[in-house]
This record gives structure tokens, sequence and C-alpha cells, in this order.
């Protein structure tokens, strides 16, 4: 007899890299995404979003784009480490504000509250 698992946590998956030279460090990112998903039974990536951008820029387009994709399924974003998604303490209290939900794969008890407090300090 088979069973069948059914996906209860559904998540978009963001990786980012500043320069041509971090572009191996995506591997490390899938690494880490893909444990947290693999201790998760339940949990599905639906969908990857990766882009080669400046952590202290607000508007990336991959990032956007996985953000709206997260909200039209119902699921949430995934990143790796907090680095990954911004640089900046501001853009975590906005995405706070817009209701965007967000794990991170090195504090996944971590909620978006925490998450931007953190970023302040």
């Amino acid at each position: 007899m088979v069973a069948i698992l059914e996906v209860v946590n559904k998540y978009v998956a963001y990786l980012r890299t500043s320069t041509r030279k971090q572009l191996l460090g995506l591997d490390a990112q899938k690494e880490i995404i893909n444990k947290f998903i693999n201790e998760r039974p339940g949990s599905k990536i639906i969908k990857s979003f990766t882009e080669q951008e400046s952590g202290f820029k607000d508007d990336r387009k991959q990032l956007v784009l996985a953000i709206n994709f997260a909200n039209e399924n119902n699921a949430r974003l995934l990143i790796s480490t907090m680095d990954r998604l911004t640089r900046k303490a501001s853009f975590y209290l906005q995405l706070q504000e817009q209701g965007v939900k967000f794990t991170m794969c090195d504090m996944p008890e971590a909620d978006e509250t925490v998450v931007g407090i953190m970023a302040i300090l």
C-alpha cells in the first residue's frame, strides 16, 4: 500500500545573488531550501524565482513576481537566509505592512514581526 502525502505547506522559493561571482551561492541556497522542505513532510516548493540583484534594491522584478505568485497560490515565500531577501530593515517592515508571508530557512520559527525586529537590531 502506498501512502499519499497531502501537501499542506506550499512555498515559493526566492534565491538571490548580488554578483556573478556569487552565482555558485545559488547552489548553497538551493541546498538550504531543499533541506528545509525535506525535513517537513507535507511541504512543497510550487515555484522558484532567481535573480542577480543587489539586496539594497527594493524594485527587484523576480522578487515582485515571487511575492505575487505566492499570494495568488496561498503560499509562503521561502528564503534560505535573512540576507538573501534584503539588506535593508525598512524593506522587511514594508513587506510586513503589505502582509507578505515569508519564512527564512535559518530561522523558521521567526514570524514576519520577529524578523522585522531582528532586521532593525
